[in-house]
Formats: C-alpha cells, sequence, structure tokens
C-alpha cells in the first residue's frame, strides 16, 4: 500500500500506538502515579463530654478515596498528654499501636468499637467547646482538625 491514504494510515497507527503506551504508563504500578497512594480526609469527629475530669474518648471518621493503605500511628491534642488508640472486640478493649485505612474504604472510630483515650485531661471539656486533633498517618501527611464535645449521651446519625 502506498501514497497519501497510507501515510495517514501509518501517522494515526503511530498515534494510537503512542496514546495506548501513556495510558498503559499511567496504569503501572509504582510509577507513582494517583491511584497507588492514599487519599485521606476526615468527618464525623467528636468527644463526648466527659463524666470525669481526667479521661475523655474520641471518634472519628477516616475515608480513603486512594488506591493504598495507610495507618494511623497516632492522634495528638492540647486537651491530653496521651492519646491511645484501642480495638475492640465484644467486651474487651485492646491498646493498638496504628490503625490500618484500607484503600478505597474507611477506618470508622464509633462508640462501642474502634476508638481513640484522651488520658491525663488539661481540664474537662464542656459541650460546645472544640478540641484541636492532629491526626498522623504511616505515610500520608497530618490531618489537623477542630473536634466538637458533645453531650455525653450523644450518637451520631448513621
Amino acid at each position: 500500500m502506498t501514497g497519501p491514504a497510507a501515510g495517514a494510515r501509518r501517522t494515526a497507527a503511530a498515534a494510537l500506538g503512542l496514546a495506548l503506551a501513556t495510558a498503559l504508563a499511567g496504569c503501572g504500578g509504582g510509577g507513582g502515579g494517583g491511584d497507588d497512594r492514599p487519599e485521606l480526609s476526615v468527618s464525623g469527629a467528636y468527644v463526648p463530654q466527659p463524666p470525669t475530669p481526667d479521661m475523655a474518648a474520641g471518634y472519628v471518621t477516616v475515608t480513603n478515596k486512594g488506591g493504598a493503605a495507610d495507618r494511623l500511628t497516632s492522634v495528638t491534642t492540647p486537651l491530653a498528654a496521651e492519646v491511645t488508640m484501642h480495638t475492640t472486640t465484644g467486651t474487651r478493649m485492646k491498646r493498638v499501636a496504628s490503625l490500618k485505612v484500607p484503600a478505597d474504604g474507611e477506618l470508622r472510630l464509633a462508640t462501642g468499637g474502634d476508638h481513640l483515650m484522651l488520658t491525663n485531661l488539661t481540664h474537662k471539656p464542656k459541650v460546645g467547646d472544640k478540641v484541636s486533633f492532629t491526626l498522623h498517618f504511616a505515610s500520608s501527611d497530618p490531618i489537623e482538625i477542630k473536634v466538637p464535645v458533645e453531650p455525653t449521651t450523644y450518637r451520631p446519625k448513621d
């Protein structure tokens, strides 16, 4: 095949090949594309007003829209000398060093389940106060949030 039509076909085929190569390179693993990183956001955070002056609980949902998992490794707040993370299975609570934030999923800290424990409070927060938290992750940048203090019996709507 010769002539102008053959040249146009070769040019179109070369352009299609280049487009396919570019698309496939973007899908490959380890290439630093957006699909192989966590994309975290935080919602639903609150602290129930604590019944005692030295200890409180904290709840939050971390959503990951990225293609890679991450881990919540620590939480800090000026309200407490220490913030620990706990899992709950049945009636057993266990302190853990980190909590998984699955790829394309969420880590939900909620009453009766995984949660934060704030100990050695600097003061007893009141309903309506806002508490600063910084969430630290294994691979993502820290996320700073302002968390409302809710009544002790508060239960969020799902």
